[in-house]
């Protein structure tokens, strides 16, 4: 496994290690070890899964609140995703920075999504699952978000700004200007 860090603090894609044989292909999603390595040892306690019928459907931006803010261990089993976190930690030298990634089913690689970042994501295609392994339990009394087609933002979407779907709530999130961040 390969773990790599991106420009944002705390943010990790992580690579699994692959073999294959005659009979398909094998490969670790989780090793403590690689994950103490990093510097980060997340304990996973609620994992859950999604799955999206329209490509171009968004998701997000979503953060859940303290005192129940969660690390989000990101993959998409079918499929693929455009993965995007936006640092809304206020102290922090990111704040307001986004960065983006690709996820496949087909190569496996994963996102470490710390808390303090918003998370959102594009389907690439049509009928998309993604799974989420979370170290504290999903709380609808916390969950917040960040408005997606923020231009502050600056996030070049796939879909540009026509999503084929999008969840009503995910339209009703502040933008960065009018965020109150509860991470300081």
């Amino acid at each position: 496994m390969q773990v790599k860090k991106l420009a944002i603090e705390g943010l990790l894609a992580i690579y699994p290690d692959q073999s294959s044989d005659e009979n398909g292909r094998y490969s670790y999603y989780f090793d403590s070890g690689k994950m103490r390595e990093a510097g980060v040892l997340p304990e996973f306690v609620q994992e859950h899964a999604s799955c999206y019928e329209l490509q171009w459907t968004v998701r997000g931006l979503h953060y859940q609140a303290p005192p129940k803010s969660q690390y989000k261990l990101v993959r998409v089993v079918k499929g693929s995703i455009w993965d995007v976190c936006v640092d809304i930690r206020a102290d922090s030298p990111t704040f307001g920075m986004h960065e983006s990634i690709e996820l496949a089913g087909d190569t496996w690689t994963q996102l470490l999504v710390p808390p303090g970042l918003a998370h959102g994501f594009c389907t690439l295609e049509k009928d998309t699952e993604v799974s989420f392994s979370l170290t504290d339990y999903n709380d609808k009394e916390f969950l917040r978000g960040l408005l997606w087609s923020d231009p502050e933002l600056k996030i070049d979407w796939p879909c540009r700004e026509k999503p084929n779907y999008i969840y009503k709530i995910d339209q009703t999130w502040p933008n960065l200007k009018n965020l109150n961040s509860p991470f300081r």
